[in-house]
């Protein structure tokens, strides 16, 4: 028999107990007798049992740190003081909100004519207390490319490890530190600048830095760089549930093993025309209260009509009990039940009925231990619109 042509293949172990199976395609070697020595490899795999993986126990999860960047202020302090003093961060949208200067005026203007919402939730920037400082965050030569929702992360990151005092020095605590922060959406804004090089034929103008400005998990990834993390780098896009499955995955990393401690939370910055302009095409965004924006956010009011686009972040620093316990960490609470679920319905309609939102708490007390009855407070979605409340 002729013998066809020949590759190369890289070698490949695997590893189950104490059993070492070696796959090999030798260089030259005939097709044909390749392909026996595969199905003999395969046949004894699959008439062969192994032992079970060993058990891991769980591990308990304590919240041990805490940073926040909202539209009330830079700062966990801050944003409490403004929130119990009555204050609002929703306010009428600018021009300049909408992120277009790469369009001329007129286009500028016609877009702000035709958003039917013009009201957001945005963070104040400044150099004053409880303001984002651009200059800090965004302005310089190594931030190129840090997009604004990265930028929310870094800020918010920093206060919650200040606060945990968690700054790893020993090689095994950095490889045991991970970091598991989401977003909803990236940089949009930077999608429609370069969009408008295309239109402009001037696509050699694009920026080196355009796709790693808009990768949700380069979040993650930056944050994990400026400390030296090298533990499990994680980023959930889940829209309005990034944040609680970002802050779910990171516990069960903790419980399983794969880290001691984990940087977890959301991060957002949307606030720009095509956005704005897409969720007001899906009816989402608030209409009725463009003139008194700070009334425009009522999402268990009967006169509810969309709710109020915003940008943040939020970041949690999540540590294994006894690691928290023996070097003093100030503990917070414990993490102690993460539930999912999918409604299977609709892409933005939830079902009558909640199925899929109490099978998600159903799943969370189960695994916390707790009754129903044991529950002190509900954090609801309450999204403002109609149907999602």
């Amino acid at each position: 028999m002729k013998h066809t042509s020949h590759r190369d293949y890289r070698r490949l172990w695997y590893e189950v107990s104490d059993c070492v199976v070696i796959l090999y395609e030798y260089i030259s070697m005939p097709t044909m007798r390749a392909r026996k020595l595969f199905n003999s490899f395969y046949r004894t795999i699959s008439s062969s049992t192994f032992p079970p993986p060993p058990v891991v126990s769980s591990r308990r999860v304590v919240v041990t740190g805490l940073g926040m960047v909202t539209p009330l202020g830079c700062g966990v302090d801050t944003t409490w003081k403004r929130l119990v003093d009555g204050e609002c961060g929703v306010r009428a949208l600018s021009l300049e909100d909408l992120k277009m200067n790469s369009f001329d005026k007129e286009t500028q203007l016609s877009t702000f004519d035709q958003l039917t919402s013009k009201v957001a939730a945005l963070v104040p920037t400044g150099t004053h207390l409880g303001e984002f400082d651009d200059q800090i965050w965004l302005n310089s030569k190594d931030h190129r490319s840090i997009a604004r929702f990265i930028a929310y992360a870094l800020c918010a990151v920093d206060e919650a490890l200040k606060d945990s005092n968690w700054f790893p020095i020993e090689q095994e605590d950095k490889e045991r530190t991970g970091v598991s922060i989401g977003g909803g959406t990236g940089s949009v804004s930077d999608i429609l600048d370069s969009v408008q090089l295309i239109c402009e034929k001037r696509l050699r103008r694009l920026s080196p830095f355009f796709i790693p400005r808009i990768l949700i998990n380069m979040a993650s990834g930056h944050v994990s760089i400026k400390y030296g993390f090298q533990g499990p780098n994680h980023a959930a896009v889940t829209a309005c549930a990034t944040g609680s499955h970002s802050i779910g995955d990171a516990m069960r990393m903790i419980q399983f093993g794969d880290a001691d401690v984990m940087v977890a939370g959301g991060t957002e910055s949307s606030i720009d025309a095509l956005s704005i302009a897409g969720f007001c095409r899906s009816r989402a965004l608030t209409t009725k209260y463009n003139s008194s924006p700070q009334e425009a956010s009522r999402p268990f009011d009967s006169g509810r009509d969309g709710f109020v686009i915003g940008e943040g972040s939020g970041v949690l620093v999540l540590e294994e009990f006894e690691h928290a316990k023996n070097r003093g960490a100030k503990i917070y609470a414990e993490v102690r039940g993460y539930g999912m679920s999918g409604d299977a319905y609709h892409i933005t309609q939830p079902p009558s009925d909640g199925r899929g939102a109490i099978l998600a708490m159903t799943r969370a007390l189960r695994q916390s231990g707790f009754h129903p009855s044991e529950v002190d407070y509900i954090n609801a979605h309450a999204t403002s619109t109609p149907l999602g409340k």
